[in-house]
């Protein structure tokens, strides 16, 4: 796959209201899929298939402990996208930061 089809299916994550809620939650630190699911109101099952993609492109890892599995940001890349994002939107906004 060429650079441009990678750099577009690494956004795909950031596009999806959903992968992105998961992604700015992990960015407090690491959490398990409950608490996860809890913190962006979605049940277990959805939370984790989100996870998965969000797995398989690289975005998060786990760990288990016990029967938990812990989720983490897989690197610091990311949370770098999301800094620039936001920094970016503060800066076309001027400053005032609107929400949906």
């Amino acid at each position: 796959m060429d650079q441009i089809n990678r750099v577009a299916n690494f956004f795909k994550n950031f596009g999806d209201k959903t992968r992105l809620s998961i992604i700015i939650n992990l960015l407090e630190g690491e959490l398990s899929v409950n608490e996860l699911s809890q913190k962006i109101n979605m049940s277990q099952t959805s939370t984790s298939h989100q996870l998965k993609i969000l797995r398989e492109n690289n975005i998060v890892n786990f760990r288990k402990v016990g029967k938990s599995s812990i989720y983490y940001l897989d690197d610091e890349h990311v949370e770098k996208v999301i800094f620039f994002a936001l920094e970016h939107i503060n800066h076309i906004d001027g400053g005032n930061q609107n929400e949906d």
